[in-house]
């Protein structure tokens, strides 16, 4: 199982969740996007359901795959 990490950090003039590389919005406070980084962790985790997906790789090449509803990563934030 994946783990996705949120990290609370300064970006922008404001405040800002960043997972990986990947910055969310700017918000005006520490307090206020680190609700928002545990609402998406939140979100992340909730099952969906078992369905075709098709995706463009970095080669331009298209895939086929089957993305199982309840293959869900783990999330933690940090502030």
């Amino acid at each position: 199982m994946a783990k996705l990490f949120y990290e609370i950090v300064q970006h922008d003039g404001g405040w800002a969740y960043k997972v990986g590389e990947t910055y969310s919005e700017t918000f005006p406070s520490h307090e206020d996007a680190l609700r928002a980084a545990e609402t998406a962790a939140a979100e992340q985790r909730v099952a969906g359901s078992t369905d075709g997906i098709q995706f463009e790789d970095a080669e331009g090449r298209w895939h086929d795959e089957v993305a199982r509803g309840d293959d869900r990563p783990d999330t933690e934030v940090s502030d």
